[in-house]
């Protein structure tokens, strides 16, 4: 797969083209640097540029590439809040993440941060295949009910259909990064609007091919995020979603 990928980034370095645009990081971006440090890349959807080694800093990028991440690890806070807001009696929640990934090590460091705080008790949920998913969770739910954070990641994507199906059927409430988990059945999301992200990597792919130069483009975080509550879910956990929740959604879906 692997091979695959950096095989075809430099098949389209080698098209010269005007510029680049990449999508989730290490998957796209990593290979195209490796193939061009010459073509201007736009990326979309990174979660830790610098710490991936994409650019020098945000500010600065540096380099041939530019863009706009996802979101920043505090948002694993807000995930966890969200959980105990909707479930004000909850004392534990696992943290479903891809320990393989340097995000999934972050977000779940963020996490740990504002669990005290909260009265939460954290448990990791390795995840890098369904069947590693399937038996932690299982495991973890065997014990007194608790919640379960997926945060962001490639294989939490893949697999999200057996997520929220575990979280279904153990009786899990649940929080997600993007709207997609809610609308495919899962209790409740919040993360940045993904489409914005494309519209805006357009307007930095204008300038670029008008004379700026990516080194000189700073890197921008998400500035819409919003709110999805999936209203038949929670009416099949029992959950009555607080008024307060209520009114900051930005979609309820029935």
């Amino acid at each position: 797969m692997l091979k695959t990928l950096r095989r075809h980034a430099g098949e389209l370095a080698a098209l010269a083209p005007d510029v680049l645009v990449a999508a989730t990081g290490s998957a796209t971006v990593a290979p195209l640097l490796q193939a061009t440090r010459s073509v201007p890349i736009v990326f979309v959807q990174v979660i830790d540029p610098v710490g991936a080694g994409f650019i020098a800093s945000l500010a600065r990028p540096g380099g041939n590439a530019t863009g706009f991440t996802i979101y920043e690890y505090g948002l694993s806070g807000k995930w966890l809040e969200l959980l105990k807001e909707i479930t004000p009696r909850l004392a534990r929640a696992a943290v479903l993440r891809d320990p393989s990934i340097a995000s999934g090590i972050g977000q779940f460091a963020a996490a740990q941060a504002v669990a005290p705080s909260l009265g939460l008790e954290l448990s990791p949920v390795d995840a890098r295949d369904a069947g590693e998913i399937e038996r932690a969770v299982t495991a973890f739910a065997r014990h007194s009910s608790g919640g379960l954070i997926v945060t962001a990641s490639p294989v939490a994507t893949r697999h999200r259909e057996l997520i929220i199906t575990l979280a279904a059927r153990h009786r899990l409430p649940a929080t997600y990064p993007y709207r997609y988990y809610a609308a495919d059945g899962g209790l409740i999301s919040y993360g940045p609007d993904s489409l914005e992200q494309y519209r805006r990597a357009a307007s930095y792919v204008d300038r670029i091919l008008k004379g700026e130069k990516p080194a000189d483009l700073p890197v921008q975080a998400p500035t819409k995020y919003e709110l999805v509550i999936n209203l038949k879910t929670a009416k099949a956990l029992g959950l009555d979603i607080p008024a307060t929740v209520l009114a900051r959604a930005d979609e309820m879906i029935e």
